[in-house]
């Protein structure tokens, strides 16, 4: 079970409105997304988002989903290899993806994501 690629790139912003216009005018075409957050997926089927950065002004500014076919088998080999599942979002099933957030051993946060699509 390797990683097949990345599904999504997220930026954390403290203006999501302010950012969304600025990104709208840089990528030339509509999010897919506009919930708490903002999304554009490209011909290629990857996409860049944004999100709000929840009143947090420090930190890391970014996070990656890595496209996998077994997101609970695949954290588990994360965490034995150090990393920390995050306990409020244990495996997060939606209609359109299954999702788990972790931290690598230096506090870079990483997704587990497996489109359903």
């Amino acid at each position: 079970m390797a990683v097949n690629g990345i599904d999504a790139s997220y930026y954390t912003v403290i203006d999501l409105r302010k950012m969304t216009d600025f990104y709208l005018k840089i990528l030339g075409e509509p999010q897919t997304r506009a919930e708490r957050w903002s999304e554009w997926t490209f011909a290629d089927g990857s996409s860049f988002g944004i999100y709000m950065a929840d009143g947090k002004t420090g930190g890391r500014s970014g996070s990656i989903m890595f496209a996998v076919d077994d997101v609970p088998a695949t954290a588990k080999r994360a965490e034995e290899a150090g990393a920390t599942i995050d306990a409020d979002h244990e495996l997060i099933d939606m209609p359109s993806c299954q999702m788990m957030f972790a931290d690598d051993p230096e506090g870079n946060q990483f997704i587990l994501h497996k489109r359903k699509t």
